[in-house]
């Protein structure tokens, strides 16, 4: 399944969602966080109507979620610019993910300024595919992966791939786009020496564009570890679209069992 299917096939109440994490989507003993974020961003936009554009989310991963989970959503505050809402996703009756989206108009200001520094990287039609995770389980397989790092270069805490998803038409711009801003292996994984087990604790998203939209959805993304040590992992993330507009930035920590 989708994640369109999965959304497509969730029972909806008044403040409340309860979908089906499908196995498909895994890794590890819980399903992907991109794809639990994007669930709860989407009951977050249904509670309440003509919600402005999301503008940034606090997400906390607490716990595995896999098979039947249920989001509850609750309006914080909503003022004259900006909405608060808070989610809150179980399974099995345990709180597995706990969310704040903003949600914010645009407003006049005489300031205008962006940090747009592109990475050198080859546009998604000319860069290499990514081999995909032989386990027909992982949630990657749900994606497509092209490399838009040097070979040379890729065992530094540093990855840069351009990714879509495979099935998208209908999603929410802003739903695909927590689908895939976490789609990219933690960074500080580049440093170790074999297979180990990580997990991500928060992470912290800030989106730059109202409407953001992309070529034949393909996002350049890119998560670069700047310390690991005493298991514990602090990574910077970002997300440009086909023209090089940048359209998202984040902060994730992670835990390193290892």
């Amino acid at each position: 399944m989708s994640l369109v299917d999965i959304l497509k096939s969730a029972e909806w109440g008044e403040n409340t969602l309860a979908a089906t994490l499908p196995d498909t989507w895994m890794q590890g003993r819980t399903a992907y966080g991109g794809l639990s974020a994007a669930l709860a961003l989407e009951a977050a936009m249904r509670c309440e109507p003509d919600l402005p554009p999301l503008r940034s989310a606090q997400i906390a991963f607490i716990g595995p979620l896999a098979g039947e989970v249920q989001a509850e959503t609750r309006l914080l505050r909503r003022g004259r610019t900006a909405a608060y809402i808070e989610v809150e996703v179980f399974g099995g009756g345990k709180l597995g993910l706990k969310a704040l989206f903003v949600f914010m108009l645009e407003l006049e200001s005489s300031i205008d300024y962006a940090d747009e520094a592109l990475p050198d990287a080859p546009p998604y039609a000319e860069a290499a595919p990514a081999m995909n995770h032989p386990d027909p389980k992982f949630f990657t397989n749900n994606l497509e992966y092209r490399h838009a790092l040097p070979v040379g270069e890729r065992d530094t805490p540093d990855f840069l791939r351009w990714v879509r998803l495979k099935q998208r038409d209908g999603l929410h711009p802003m739903v695909e786009l927590m689908a895939v801003g976490d789609a990219l292996p933690p960074a500080a994984m580049a440093l170790f020496d074999g297979p180990g087990p990580i997990s991500s604790m928060t992470w912290m998203v800030n989106l730059l564009m109202p409407q953001p939209a992309t070529s034949d959805g393909w996002w350049l993304s890119r998560t670069t570890a700047d310390y690991a040590r005493g298991g514990s992992s602090s990574q910077k993330m970002a997300l440009w679209n086909a023209d090089g507009k940048p359209v998202l930035t984040g902060m994730q920590s992670v835990a390193i069992f290892k």
